[in-house]
């Protein structure tokens, strides 16, 4: 298998000051924290707010990860928009940055048929230089990369791998299955609940939200399983699987995150998605924390 990527990835949250501007001391910090605990860096992604960020804060955020990563860690960014045009456009733009790939999401609102799926993700193979890994997350986006569609991009020698959102083990077995076909595809975890159960099977990595909030417990998982000390990585899988059942039914999640994230006194400010957190959203919130983190 290609070593492209492995091993923990936090779907880092882009910090906002009081104006909405990009703040981007505490994007260093929250690096820094990651960094810490051993967790390379996605950024951009769904926990990033990737599609209220404009191309400048994209590019920004991207080159500050990089800066503030100096190479003691990977950083991954995704570029994927709702057009293939921007999709190249900001591709091309980056992939000279240092970013080790760049990962793509499937187009939104508009229904794909799976051809039109794999003629997309080829042309931007075919155009980048950079390693391509595809971004399955069909409850976002109404588009489902299935194992059959990742088999046939598979052989593409641009397309490392799938970074799996779908949230099943149903759905992650079967990209698995399709790695075992393909030694240079591989396949990154999304559900943070499916962290260990991805590596047991054949994940080389995982790509997390709720690292954001305990990056020292995926962190924890991932040595666990290396070190062949399954208790640990069963114990903080268990405390991860706690927290996200009790957070994210709270609101959006990735807005759920960095909501807990300020109370965890990280300055990481609101989120733009249209998330209005109540006094007793805060309080539930807050009951978890003590319960599990504090």
């Amino acid at each position: 298998m290609s070593e492209a990527l492995k091993g923990p990835y936090v779907a880092i949250v882009t910090p906002f000051d009081q104006q909405d501007s990009l703040n981007e001391t505490e994007l260093r910090n929250q690096v820094e924290r990651q960094i810490r605990f051993g967790n390379n860096i996605f950024c951009n992604g769904t926990n990033g707010e990737f599609f209220v960020l404009s191309d400048v804060e994209k590019r920004r955020v991207t080159e500050i990860c990089l800066e503030q990563a100096d190479g003691r860690v990977q950083v991954v960014s995704h570029i994927g928009e709702l057009t293939l045009q921007r999709t190249l456009a900001h591709g091309r733009d980056i992939q000279s940055s240092g970013v080790q790939a760049v990962s793509v999401i499937t187009p939104w609102f508009c229904a794909l048929r799976d051809q039109e799926l794999i003629d997309y993700f080829t042309e931007i193979a075919d155009s980048l230089e950079i390693p391509v890994y595809l971004y399955n997350i069909p409850a976002r986006t109404g588009n489902t990369i299935s194992p059959a569609v990742a088999d046939q991009l598979a052989a593409h020698p641009n397309i490392y791998g799938i970074k799996d959102s779908a949230g099943s083990y149903e759905s992650l077995s079967g990209f698995l299955e399709v790695s075992r076909k393909h030694h240079q595809f591989d396949v990154m975890t999304g559900p943070d609940s499916l962290i260990l159960t991805g590596y047991q099977n054949g994940a080389v990595g995982c790509v997390s939200g709720i690292a954001n909030i305990v990056p020292e417990l995926v962190s924890q998982i991932y040595q666990g399983w290396k070190s062949h000390d399954l208790e640990s990585a069963n114990n903080a899988q268990e405390v991860i699987n706690y927290l996200r059942s009790h957070l994210y039914p709270i609101a959006f999640a990735p807005a759920v995150v960095k909501q807990t994230l300020n109370l965890l006194g990280e300055n990481v400010g609101d989120s733009r998605y249209p998330v209005h957190f109540s006094q007793t959203d805060i309080e539930q919130i807050q009951n978890i924390i003590k319960q599990r983190i504090s």
